[in-house]
């Protein structure tokens, strides 16, 4: 699949309208299709003991980050 035709997909109205309303697999579709993006804004530039630089995905900040998107589902008014 290209970057093109991914980026072009959307969620589903009925899957937003299920996640606002708390559904748990609705609410994972909407992690899932969001994961790639929460990754990039995960990942930090890391050092090793010699100074070389690796990127890592800081896990807490991602955690964080999903936490931030359900609250905001959870709270969102799909009517």
């Amino acid at each position: 699949m290209s970057n093109r035709t991914r980026n072009n997909h959307l969620l589903s109205y009925p899957v937003i309208v299920l996640a606002a309303g708390g559904d748990v697999d609705a609410i994972n579709t909407v992690l899932k299709h969001y994961e790639g993006y929460i990754a990039a804004l995960s990942t930090r530039q890391l050092y090793d003991e010699s100074g070389n630089p690796h990127l890592c995905v800081d896990e807490v900040l991602r955690r964080r980050l999903e936490t931030k998107l359900i609250t905001k589902i959870l709270t969102f008014n799909a009517a």
